[in-house]
């Protein structure tokens, strides 16, 4: 028996004002955006104003799946993220991500990309600067702004070998510091490695990531008025069996 056809139904598509309306609700309650269109769409107000401000540093703007992206220069990206972070019309808050794309086509410049929120306003704006691969892969580090920041640069160097000019600790973070290997993330980086699986795993356990980082390094010691008294008890403890363990391989060492 044939199965009766269905009329396929279209999806109904939102005005461009009922897309922005359905941000909040009438409470003004946050709402899950439906029904988004691929291309286009409402632009966040954002773009507009840095366009204002900067002017030709603002390179182009695009709509993607509702989110805004804007392209700007290179060199105007510090000043740029310092303005999106102090002025108060704006007050981007919250670094979400420090990330980078690269594609397979060769002539196709990379991108480094920014998320940013502004919490208070509810946006969301991503900020890309493109870099010619065959020329130095660097950009203006920003945790002088968002100490947030840190982390994220150190892995976006790791990973893709972008510089971050001005970062105070710029070295490796997932991958150990010997690495000889090159950038895992980037295109060109073979699939088995350039060095022997013998080599690789003689590397690997060679390093001694914690041996890298300090208490201070940490801030537990500064901090540790603050913890809880659980995590207090703990940290003494294990300090307590660290000098019992100290002196007694002391002891051993000279013959007690």
């Amino acid at each position: 028996m044939t199965a009766p056809i269905v009329p396929a139904v279209e999806p109904s598509t939102p005005s461009v004002a009922l897309q922005a309306a359905i941000a909040s609700d009438a409470n003004g309650a946050p709402i899950t955006p439906t029904n988004i269109a691929h291309r286009g769409g409402p632009v966040n107000p954002t773009a507009a104003a840095l366009v204002t401000r900067f002017g030709a540093a603002v390179v182009r703007t695009e709509v993607t799946w509702g989110e805004t992206t804007v392209f700007v220069t290179n060199e105007a990206l510090h000043d740029i993220v310092r303005w999106l972070h102090d002025e108060p019309s704006e007050r981007y808050d919250y670094l979400v991500d420090v990330t980078a794309v690269e594609y397979r086509d060769a002539d196709r410049p990379m991108e480094v990309v920014w998320h940013l929120r502004a919490l208070a306003h509810r946006r969301f704006l991503r900020l890309k600067v493109e870099l010619v691969k065959r020329a130095t892969l660097s950009v203006a580090s920003i945790m002088d702004i968002y100490s947030g920041a840190d982390w994220l640069e150190r892995e976006c160097f790791d990973m893709f070998g972008i510089r971050f000019d001005g970062h105070p600790d710029l070295r490796r973070l997932l991958m150990w510091e010997t690495y000889k290997e090159g950038h895992p993330l980037r295109k060109d980086f073979p699939l088995r490695g350039r060095f022997s699986r013998a080599e690789q795993l003689k590397q690997a356990l060679a390093a001694d990531p914690e041996a890298r980082y300090s208490m201070e390094e940490l801030s537990i010691a500064d901090a540790f008025d603050s913890l809880p008294e659980d995590m207090k008890r703990r940290l003494a403890e294990r300090a307590e069996r660290h000098d019992v363990n100290h002196v007694t391989d002391l002891n051993d060492e000279v013959g007690e």
